[in-house]
């Protein structure tokens, strides 16, 4: 591999600004070209972001011919994802890709066996697993603080007017948001999920065409119960992005805000009709590398593209959260419970 890591961005709207100042605060990549359908894009962010060297094509297969990139940066919308990253992979890069994987079950599954038939690294941006908050949070977790979890409840309840597309979008908070939350839960807890139950519906009063509120029970591995209350159309009292969770263990309870609060206690002594509890001291924790939202998932997908390993985001793993997301949707249409298959 070349001192740099060669990569082609495909798809320049808004959100490669929040690609590109991590990639070019690397110094370890280098943007041989810009692809984008609507060429004045891909000019426009090579102008803003000093790429005037790299290739700028509209043709995505003739620039890959061109330029020869070690690794793909995917960026194109959901509908496009899956013939993007096929291309790359046959021409032998490495993807990184926005989230979803893909834009169905199906196609995740055909990318994540293309990939392993290619023998290539293909990970997605789930960039809320590499906040600081998550990964202290992850970590009192694992060192079983309140014992093992056996139940976890989060709340997502935001007043979002985003005007254009969302407004008219089928499953809108389901399908463009809940993968992050049910991501998130799949990393705090570390189980996979087994089947779900979901109610969607529209508040009275909404400013979406379709079903923007959401109920889900999620059973996970071992046991663990996990339930998501969400809303895009919830005025006042919102929570953070990163909703409001309640984690209940074994031996205690943790309370995280979503933002920087997270507080437990735990039982110190048994007997009587409520045990009497003590406050644990959460303790700091450095989560190294993965920190950082997209620039976080950019530094480690390169690390393991340049020295071997395995992304944590990597499609083999991410496409369970997908599942999550296109089965709490399959049972809010089919009002039954669905297994979770990926």
């Amino acid at each position: 591999m070349a001192e740099k890591t060669r990569a082609v961005l495909v798809g320049c709207g808004g959100i490669t600004r929040s690609w590109l100042p991590p990639i070019q605060a690397m110094g370890s990549v280098e943007i041989v070209g810009l692809v984008d359908i609507v060429l004045d894009n891909a000019r426009a962010r090579a102008q803003e972001y000093g790429l005037e060297g790299a290739l700028i094509g509209d043709d995505l297969e003739a620039v890959l011919d061109q330029t020869r990139p070690d690794v793909v940066f995917n960026c194109t919308i959901p509908e496009a994802h899956t013939a993007v990253t096929l291309t790359a992979l046959a021409r032998g890069c490495h993807v990184l890709t926005e989230k979803p994987l893909a834009d169905t079950l199906d196609n995740a599954r055909r990318l994540v066996a293309a990939a392993q038939s290619a023998g290539r690294i293909l990970a997605v941006i789930q960039n809320r697993r590499y906040d600081a908050n998550i990964r202290r949070l992850r970590h009192l977790v694992e060192g079983q603080t309140v014992g093992p979890l056996t139940t976890v409840h989060c709340d997502f309840l935001l007043g979002a007017h985003f005007g254009g597309f969302r407004d008219h979008m089928p499953h809108v908070l389901l399908l463009d948001m809940a993968i992050h939350t049910f991501d998130a839960a799949r990393l705090i807890t570390g189980a996979d999920p087994v089947s779900v139950y979901c109610h969607e519906w529209n508040p009275a009063g909404s400013w979406y065409d379709r079903d923007a509120s959401a109920v889900a029970i999620f059973e996970m591995a071992d046991g663990l119960v996990y339930t998501y209350r969400g809303s895009w159309c919830a005025e006042g009292l919102n929570t953070t992005w990163e909703s409001d969770w309640r984690l209940i263990g074994q031996q205690g309870s943790i309370r995280w805000d979503g933002a920087t609060a997270i507080v437990a206690e735990r039982v110190a002594k048994a007997g009587g009709l409520r045990w009497e509890m003590e406050p644990v001291q959460v303790p700091a924790f450095d989560p190294g590398e993965k920190v950082g939202a997209h620039g976080g998932v950019i530094r480690e997908f390169i690390r393991c593209v340049r020295s071997g390993g395995r992304p944590e985001t990597a499609a083999e793993d991410n496409i369970k959260s997908l599942a999550m997301v296109f089965g709490a949707i399959e049972s809010a249409e089919t009002r039954r419970p669905v297994p979770i298959v990926w």
